[in-house]
């Protein structure tokens, strides 16, 4: 496991620079993502030239397409073309193909890379995308994140997902748990916490900048919030209770929580600017794992007011609370999706821990595992998949699955011990 220091950690994160040297057609979506069982896009992507590792970047790309479920590949031994080649739609049209893929890279040095993507449309035989892309050479990965986010949003006209990241809770026998990121694929794995005593899950702001945690700190809780830009910490929360941190509100000015420092732990909501704490709950059982709606305006927690831990939701000012779940002994780490449609959480159900979703209103509800313990769901940016902890294999593990619970896969590391992901919004 790589250990860097957060300053550079945080440099090395940083998305790929672009020279928007950029030709994109009109507007046209070639797949529709929202179509449930629509014809796959069949499109070929020519091994990138110019530089040894132009093909690795190129299926970097084809990978990224692939995890959508929405494209299907030609064979490369089936190619007429390459990428330094001119694009003739005859040379594809026989294959079936409905789009082409190019990419050269014009011009290096010892430490960048530029390298210019050309997207066809073969049944009209024209450009849909031509950009160009510039980074250092120890970024190629996430270039080719990013070249796969252009062009799925060139064809299906919504923001691509590839270059987000996903925190998660390592532990390491010796070091104990430490916040780790790494790309939405599980590659690029970087520590970029440690805590080496009990530390819980992270949960991002909207802008993908900060992430705020909690961790026991000589006997008692703190919340601290990890900022991107400045590569810096901070405590914001301590009140000697039991004190664990919830969501970012959308604006990003204020920090649900709750706490314990009243007696049964209660929602908080803290003005990061002013540090006024605000309490949202006055229950005599416990109100904790608040998660904020994408408008900003209702918040799903947990509570055992009922006997066992349910969802409830409520207003964000704490009025208006109606409970949401009534199957499952035990439910908790609720999230909304990013439209704002479902709710994810993780129900008991049979003995054991599975994920499941659920629409605002309560209806609708679907278990999506089976297998093992699933636990702390997290949806992705665009809520067509869904991140989780389970142990099926026989340690806990990363896994991401679709909405509908199809195409379950680890992503983390098998030599690490990894739970609480939370993937970013963007």
């Amino acid at each position: 496991m790589k250990t860097i220091s957060l300053k550079n950690t945080l440099r090395l994160i940083l998305l790929v620079s672009v020279l928007c040297n950029c030709n994109t057609a009109e507007s046209r979506v070639y797949v529709d993502v929202s179509s449930p069982g629509a014809r796959k896009l069949p499109i070929a992507i020519q091994d990138f030239t110019g530089i040894a590792t132009g093909s690795e970047v190129s299926d970097v790309v084809a990978s990224d397409l692939q995890f959508t479920n929405l494209f299907s590949f030609v064979d490369k031994k089936a190619f007429l073309e390459t990428s330094d080649t001119p694009f003739s739609a005859d040379n594809w049209r026989p294959l079936g193909v409905d789009a082409v893929v190019k990419g050269v890279f014009e011009r290096t040095t010892d430490s960048s890379a530029s390298v210019t993507v050309s997207v066809y449309d073969v049944n009209e035989a024209k450009s849909i995308l031509k950009k160009q892309y510039t980074t250092k050479k120890e970024l190629l990965r996430p270039l080719a994140h990013k070249i796969a986010d252009d062009i799925y949003e060139a064809i299906t006209g919504q923001k691509g997902i590839f270059n987000s990241r996903i925190a998660f809770i390592g532990y390491d026998e010796g070091e104990g748990r430490s916040i780790h990121l790494m790309d939405y694929d599980g590659q690029r794995i970087k520590r970029i916490v440690r805590k080496g005593s009990l530390i819980m899950r992270p949960h991002w702001s909207s802008d993908g900048k900060r992430l705020a945690y909690s961790y026991l700190k000589k006997g008692k809780w703190a919340i601290n919030i990890l900022n991107f830009d400045s590569a810096s910490e901070t405590e914001v929360f301590s009140a000697n209770a039991t004190d664990l941190v919830g969501d970012f509100t959308p604006d990003g000015k204020y920090l649900l929580l709750s706490s314990s420092s009243k007696g049964s732990p209660d929602i908080y909501m803290l003005q990061l600017g002013s540090k006024v704490l605000n309490r949202l709950t006055y229950a005599d059982t416990i109100e904790v794992s608040p998660a904020v709606s994408p408008d900003g305006k209702q918040i799903v927690y947990v509570s055992n007011k009922s006997g066992t831990p349910q969802l409830y939701i409520m207003n964000i000012d704490g009025s208006d609370t109606r409970r949401l779940t009534f199957e499952g002994n035990y439910n908790t780490t609720p999230e909304w999706s990013p439209a704002g449609d479902l709710i994810v959480f993780s129900i008991m159900t049979g003995g054991r821990f599975h994920i499941a979703t659920i629409k605002p209103d309560g209806s609708g509800m679907a278990v999506l595992t089976s297998v093992g313990n699933n636990e702390e769901p997290s949806f992705s940016p665009d809520g067509r998949f869904i991140a989780f902890t389970s142990d099926r294999d026989g340690s806990k593990g990363v896994y991401v699955m679709s909405v509908t619970g199809e195409e379950q896969h680890r992503i983390s590391q098998k030599n690490i011990r990894a739970f609480g992901p939370s993937w970013s919004h963007n």
